[in-house]
């Protein structure tokens, strides 16, 4: 919290516990959602929703505060002077979590939007985590990068050298390895 604080330039001040003056917060932002109850099943897709959101949204910050006599819209217009900027967007990103943690099954596969993806042999069992950056998964265990797929809507997706080790346990002779690694990898792409 510290860290992001002084990324955020935001000093951090504790409340007290059970005092009414730190109340009132989330009770603020349930009344949005007792606005929304009444449009329930009158909108179709996200879009109205996000629309209808939005008007409530322009009322509200229109409307004179109770507690303020002035719409919350002006205020916010001369706090925006106080604001620090945002930081670089690298360290906002940085704090959004998009990881998702899957166990890696015992054909040394993971599945991440129906379709499978192979990382190593030596992680069968074991929980990894699945980072998607741009196009591609990138698969860590613990902090160390495993495996980097490219998202492909192809429903198994074989790193080769992760083919390899595996077939190393099932395949005997080792002379034909790689030909038969190839010959099934590519057998496999013709039937998906």
């Amino acid at each position: 919290m510290k860290a992001f604080a002084d990324d955020f330039n935001f000093k951090i001040e504790l409340c007290k516990p059970r005092h009414s003056f730190t109340k009132g917060k989330v009770e603020s932002a349930n009344k949005f959602i007792d606005w929304i109850i009444p449009y329930n099943n009158e909108f179709k897709d996200i879009d109205e929703l996000r629309n209808i959101i939005k008007n409530i949204n322009k009322k509200v910050n229109q409307s004179v505060n109770q507690t303020t006599s002035v719409p919350p819209i002006l205020l916010f217009q001369k706090e925006k002077e106080y604001l620090s900027p945002l930081p670089n967007i690298n360290i906002i990103e940085s704090y959004l979590n998009f990881d998702h943690k899957v166990k890696v099954h015992k054909d040394s596969m993971i599945y991440y939007k129906g379709n499978r993806y192979s990382v190593p042999e030596k992680y069968i069992n074991k929980t990894v985590t699945l980072k998607i950056i741009k196009d591609e998964l990138h698969i860590y265990f613990n902090t160390e990068l495993i495996s980097v797929h490219i998202l492909t809507d192809k429903k198994i997706n074989y790193d080769y050298d992760h083919y390899k080790d595996i077939m190393k346990n099932t395949i005997k002779n080792t002379d034909n390895l790689d030909q038969i690694c190839h010959e099934n990898l590519n057998r496999l792409d013709k039937l998906l």
